[in-house]
């Protein structure tokens, strides 16, 4: 049995942590989970500190999407990802791999930049 090494092995992560990865401030990370009933965190039993899953992350992506980028207001985005989930899940999905290859395209033309 061979070693998977692309999975993260960490399971949670803190408000902080996920807060940095979205670019958004740990309050509106707060916020959306009283908006969204489908974001929940656990908690610690007997602390109010929170701890996400890669699914949780996912969750405030496409909340992200919805909200930030494609500037739905909240009770848009809640009635929009409960009638199009599928939709709204791919949408995300391609935003995040449209993001990724701006990125490695902007790091090719710095190293093109620097040979010229």
């Amino acid at each position: 049995m061979a070693l998977n090494t692309n999975k993260n092995p960490k399971l949670y992560y803190s408000i902080k942590e996920v807060a940095n990865m979205i670019g958004v401030n740990e309050s509106t990370l707060r916020y959306w989970e009283t908006e969204f009933p489908t974001l929940k965190p656990k908690t610690l039993e007997g602390t109010k500190v929170r701890q996400y899953t890669d699914k949780d992350i996912e969750e405030i992506r496409t909340i992200h999407n919805l909200v930030k980028v494609r500037g739905f207001k909240i009770a848009a985005a809640r009635k929009y990802m409960s009638q199009n989930r599928t939709s709204v899940d791919r949408s995300a999905e391609v935003l995040e791999t449209l993001i990724g290859v701006r990125d490695q395209l902007k790091e090719l033309k710095k190293r093109l930049d620097g040979i010229v």
